[in-house]
């Protein structure tokens, strides 16, 4: 006769795999604060030599060969990584604080943060934010090339005045402003409907670019109200804050109308969709260009909570730039693009 389950069972198994996960990420962890700790004292001795007898980067290349001769095992020895090591031990004097905070990211974020960034307390804002949200080494260059230190919690709202005291804060720094959207590899102008759906079709890097914790609910979502239909251009969750947000995009220059649409759809959801356990839907509209004292006095008027931000597709960097092909092959990538888009809609 078979053995019947245990009672529980199933609570017990997932128990035990959680601590087990638990007890690997606590290893990993350790293992790397303690190379990024090794790293440091390295880097700390290469210092402390070059102030104190003058070392040159000979002096750096023969101690990398004779460490890697004497420990042909370990990798990580050579001399540039070794110049990176002085790197970290100069950047972070203190050995405990650098530990506390880098000591929990990958050496290859710590190299970009070192080459990336100049101003160190610009350096820990980005090595909390990977610890916080995860970022990948990819991600973190992203994130340091399109400066999104600036951009964070930048649109102009009128959160403060529609959002109760610190729910106001809250929704503010998931907005940034301007948001960037190269990754969608446009030129020139493009029509509303394009842009929609070339997000669309990017929609993984969307939303890391929108951040942490959103979800993608529906494009063109369809609001029928007492038989007339209305249509959100891209409707959002944002879960740590329980609440939907609405997202209108206007290619072209802000205008006091395209304000009180987005109060209006703000204004349906609350009524329509969400339910008595969400937070207060919000809005946000992402415009090609705005007149700041338009917006000021557009959002003055508006009894919904929305913020209003730009947004950029083609202002990558020169070194990008470079490696990108010329204006033709993108006119031709995108009308490529529109078409496959048409395409899959029909």
């Amino acid at each position: 006769m078979a053995d019947l389950q245990p009672t529980n069972y199933a609570a017990t198994l997932a128990a035990a795999k959680r601590a087990i996960q638990a007890a690997r990420t606590r290893a990993v962890l350790a293992a790397n604060g303690e190379m990024i700790g090794l790293y440091w004292d390295l880097g700390q001795l290469i210092l402390q030599r070059q102030s104190d007898e003058g070392w040159g980067a000979k002096v750096i290349e023969r101690l990398s060969n004779d460490l890697r001769s004497e420990f042909p095992g370990m990798t990580g020895l050579s001399r540039g990584n070794l110049g990176y090591m002085r790197r970290l031990a100069g950047a972070w004097r203190d050995r405990e604080s650098c530990l506390r905070l880098v000591g929990r990211i990958p050496w290859g974020h710590i190299q970009t943060l070192l080459d990336r960034v100049d101003n160190h307390e610009l350096r820990e804002w980005y090595a909390r934010s990977a610890i916080e949200f995860g970022w990948s080494r990819a991600v973190l260059m992203n994130q340091i090339m399109s400066k999104l230190h600036l951009r964070c919690g930048a649109a102009m709202s009128n959160f403060h005045e529609l959002l109760p005291d610190g729910e106001s804060e809250l929704v503010q720094q998931i907005t940034k402003d301007p948001y960037n959207l190269e990754f969608l590899a446009l030129a020139g102008d493009v029509a509303e409907r394009h842009l929609e759906r070339a997000l669309v079709s990017q929609i993984e890097r969307f939303l890391l670019e929108l951040g942490v914790g959103f979800a993608f609910v529906g494009r063109q979502w369809r609001l029928d109200l007492d038989g007339d239909e209305f249509f959100i251009d891209l409707l959002m969750f944002h879960i740590p804050q329980n609440r939907y947000v609405v997202i209108e995009l206007k290619t072209g220059k802000l205008t006091p109308g395209d304000v009180g649409q987005l109060n209006f759809y703000v204004a349906a959801v609350d009524g329509e969709v969400r339910l008595a356990h969400h937070a207060p839907t919000v809005g946000l509209l992402l415009c090609g260009g705005r007149n700041e004292r338009t917006v000021r006095y557009a959002l003055s008027r508006s009894s919904s909570p929305m913020a209003i931000a730009g947004y950029r597709y083609n202002e990558l960097p020169p070194a990008e730039q470079a490696v990108l092909p010329g204006e033709d092959a993108l006119i031709e990538l995108v009308a490529d693009t529109i078409a496959r888009l048409d395409h899959n809609d029909t």
